[in-house]
């Protein structure tokens, strides 16, 4: 499989960083908004952003959990193999309250739908924005597109996009991939 890296590690930081200062201009001081990474992809995004948004407001109080869409997914009970759910943390609930949902690859949207319907089992949310690293725009299975984007990349079905993280990978970058 070819490889072609399209996010290395400066532009990748600048990216985290350029999304933490967009929140900062639509949410102050995040009082009322709660930041939920989609599992499992989404964690370290909205872990990083989180620890970032922390250093830059010289808080460490903001609301930040994540949540496992296994459940709700449409094609739940249509895959070859069954999925294995992750650990769901929210210690708060976000009734009236802003969301922002975070993941790191917004491809068909069928993944945040699922995200929605969960976010419901913990209130009803005043408002929710969607934050992905990479929008693969030209996918859509569903009418939703994120208000933060780190970079849009359009590519064809048949490539794939790999976030790498240094937390799990051991390397922070962004590649297509092409058969």
């Amino acid at each position: 499989m070819k490889s072609k890296t399209i996010l290395d590690k400066k532009s990748f930081e600048l990216t985290i960083s350029r999304l933490c200062y967009q929140l900062i201009e639509n949410h102050d001081n995040f009082v009322d908004t709660a930041l939920i990474g989609i599992q499992p992809r989404g964690i370290p995004l909205a872990n990083r952003i989180a620890k970032q948004l922390g250093q830059i407001l010289g808080k460490n109080d903001l609301s930040l959990g994540n949540i496992d869409v296994t459940f709700s997914r449409d094609d739940f009970r249509r895959r070859e193999h069954p999925i294995v759910p992750k650990s769901t943390k929210m210690d708060f609930i976000v009734e009236d309250k802003k969301v922002v949902l975070i993941d790191d690859v917004l491809f068909t949207g069928r993944t945040v739908r699922a995200a929605l319907d969960e976010i419901l089992a913990y209130g009803r949310p005043r408002e929710v924005e969607l934050l992905v690293l990479i929008d693969r725009r030209f996918s859509r299975h569903l009418p939703i597109e994120p208000n933060y984007v780190g970079s849009t990349i359009d590519t064809m079905a048949t490539e794939k996009i790999k976030v790498e993280w240094e937390e799990l990978e051991g390397k922070d970058r962004v590649l297509v991939q092409r058969k």
